[in-house]
């Protein structure tokens, strides 16, 4: 695996995408060739095989790796064939990736160490008593609210915490706002997730939402390879206390992988969820050569 795969500015496709470039830059300089995808085809509705027109060909079981936006799993069922079609295969399969990126999809495997967790699958026109219905387990515990893959933490008060799963009022509003934010970006449905206190940071400069003491952890074959800070605000400790929740990498039916995971002000560490490697940000306190040298030296190992 020394080829990574990057989306096409959207301008051009012999340039990278600028949200990538420091990326591309990094990868490049620890020794990984870097090819790009046609981020106009690969983000619209046109065949895969034109997004990928522009990759070398390989020799049939060449693995490779993406970095790049966030993708449907539909669509990136349809990328992966596209690349077979030319000798390459992408390191997680499409029922891996689909795992990973569906926090309802890798529950089972983390339950025992997050907080517990509903979901509804639905559109934008959800029925209300079917939203009710979902969050009675939580009795009258505060809720966090969010789709199959992401929230809109950073509008925290309107559109992503009830103080009361019981306060049907608070509870309709908030999923309401929330959907309207989504849109159509909405993934699959509705997941709501109980809050628990976590060791404070700070609060987001800009959107005020509480920061908490979180991680996130890059996965290669069950092993940890690289720890980044999972906010760029907020005092972090000098040195991070070990908790890498081995026995649930294991369990992970993941070839990369990350995992975030926050200390709960008990002082116990939980994990907040899993997420496709491929697709997961690098945290923007993070050096991407920092990151780049540590998946090269992984790399070597394997080979």
């Amino acid at each position: 695996m020394t080829r990574i795969l990057f989306p096409s500015s959207p301008l051009t496709r012999k340039e990278p995408d600028p949200d990538f470039e420091a990326e591309v830059a990094a990868a490049r300089s620890c020794g990984f060739d870097v090819e790009l995808l046609d981020s106009e085809v690969l983000f619209s509705g046109e065949a895969c095989s034109g997004a990928v027109r522009g990759v070398e060909e390989g020799g049939g079981q060449e693995v490779v790796l993406y970095r790049g936006w966030m993708l449907r799993p539909a669509r990136y069922a349809e990328l992966c064939a596209a690349l077979s079609e030319r000798g390459l295969t992408l390191i997680n399969s499409p029922e891996q990736y689909r795992r990973c990126h569906y926090l309802p999809e890798s529950y089972d495997v983390i339950a025992e160490h997050t907080v517990k967790t509903t979901w509804l699958k639905c559109g934008l026109d959800v029925d209300m008593a079917e939203v009710r219905k979902a969050v009675e387990p939580f009795e009258d515990r505060p809720i966090v609210i969010k789709d199959f893959v992401k929230s809109q933490k950073h509008y925290w008060a309107e559109a992503c915490f009830v103080p009361s799963a019981e306060d049907t009022e608070a509870l309709e509003r908030v999923v309401k706002r929330f959907l309207e934010l989504q849109d159509e970006s909405l993934n699959e449905g509705l997941v709501f997730r109980e809050y628990v206190e976590l060791v404070p940071l700070a609060e987001h400069s800009k959107s005020g939402m509480p920061l908490s003491l979180e991680y996130r952890t890059f996965y290669v074959d069950k092993k940890p390879v690289y720890t980044a800070r999972y906010w760029e605000e907020g005092e972090y400790p000098q040195a991070r206390e070990e908790e890498t929740f081995a026995e649930v990498a294991a369990r992970v039916d993941s070839r990369f992988f990350t995992m975030d995971v926050a200390r709960k002000k008990d002082g116990d560490w939980m994990i907040v969820e899993l997420g496709d490697g491929q697709v997961s940000g690098l945290p923007p306190s993070e050096e991407p050569e920092a990151f780049y040298r540590a998946l090269s030296g992984e790399v070597a190992e394997r080979e």
